[in-house]
């Protein structure tokens, strides 16, 4: 039986005419990807060279594999979470680049591999929460998201990291539904982008990035709410004023741009004041920022957290 704290919101129907029009300016604009298929993640090397144990890990109970991996929110395949592993097996995630644009001093198409390459991976074990009341421990394996910044030099104007999912509803049926206006893209200040917590992540429990878990590269901000944490990046875009991010696009009143993790704040739907840890019958106090206020509070001094969520 599907529990309150897993309820979808309410999908946005929208005119074949209309889904046409986007697909076809998408597709002139390089949002879909111009490679053809390469092999599937499943015939590449599973297992990650981890350099170092990264800073910030938690010394809590990891959530099992199985439930990480099988219990996921990514709707471009669907709005299923047990769904989606199974939707999303045969997605193609080589060749793969991302296109670095905006505010910055050299614009350029990054293939994902040599974005990989530049940094040591580490894994961090942090907290994870969804703003549907669940959350899960994992070992990400990655880079900071600071080092890709700084190597993609940014100009002093820009003041905000945008960043862009792949469209393809062929291999995305998801995205074939009028749930969201596709892409999808997410935001951060650049601070918060700047911050040691921020992550890139290519893998999770020492092997790479499964497809369910948005491989090949994926964004992940363990103070916030899940859906802050993009998946499957093919442009990230350097800017001036804040990118209209597509949750709260879609509805404003529900899904803030800051979606930072607060017991306080409700979900005009439901509490966020208690989670359910997956694998856990009870469920405990959502704590401030994920139980991350002593690293990132400062970001957000003076603000009030209830207006700006």
């Amino acid at each position: 039986m599907t529990k309150s704290s897993e309820i979808t919101p309410k999908k946005l129907y929208l005119s074949r005419r209309d889904f046409i029009a986007r697909s076809a300016a998408l597709a002139s604009a390089g949002f879909l990807n111009p490679k053809p298929f390469g092999p599937n993640p499943s015939q590449l090397e599973k297992k990650l060279e981890i350099a170092k144990k990264g800073e910030f890990t938690v010394a809590e109970k990891v959530t099992p594999f199985e439930d990480a991996a099988g219990f996921t929110n990514f709707y471009e395949f669907s709005t299923g979470k047990r769904e989606v592993k199974e939707l999303s097996r045969n997605f193609r995630t080589r060749p793969w680049t991302v296109t670095v644009e905006g505010l910055v001093a050299k614009p350029q198409t990054i293939d994902v591999d040599e974005i990989i390459r530049m940094f040591p991976l580490e894994e961090r074990i942090y907290r994870w929460r969804c703003v549907e009341a669940w959350s899960m421990v994992i070992p990400w394996v990655g880079f900071p998201l600071a080092g890709l910044i700084t190597k993609c030099e940014p100009t002093s104007k820009a003041a905000f990291v945008e960043f862009t999912t792949l469209y393809d509803p062929e291999q995305m049926p998801g995205q074939k539904s009028r749930i969201l206006d596709w892409p999808y893209v997410e935001g951060l200040r650049m601070d918060e982008a700047m911050h040691p917590l921020a992550f890139i992540a290519v893998g999770m429990y020492g092997e790479i990035l499964p497809n369910q878990n948005g491989a090949p590269l994926r964004l992940v901000i363990p103070w916030k709410y899940g859906f802050k944490s993009i998946k499957s990046i093919v442009r990230i875009r350097f800017v001036e004023k804040m990118p209209r991010t597509s949750w709260n696009r879609q509805n404003p009143a529900e899904y803030g741009f800051y979606a930072n993790v607060n017991p306080d704040v409700s979900h005009p739907r439901w509490s966020q004041a208690t989670e359910r840890r997956i694998g856990e019958d009870r469920r405990r106090k959502t704590l401030l920022f994920n139980g991350y206020g002593d690293e990132v509070a400062g970001l957000y001094s003076g603000m009030d957290l209830r207006k700006f969520y």
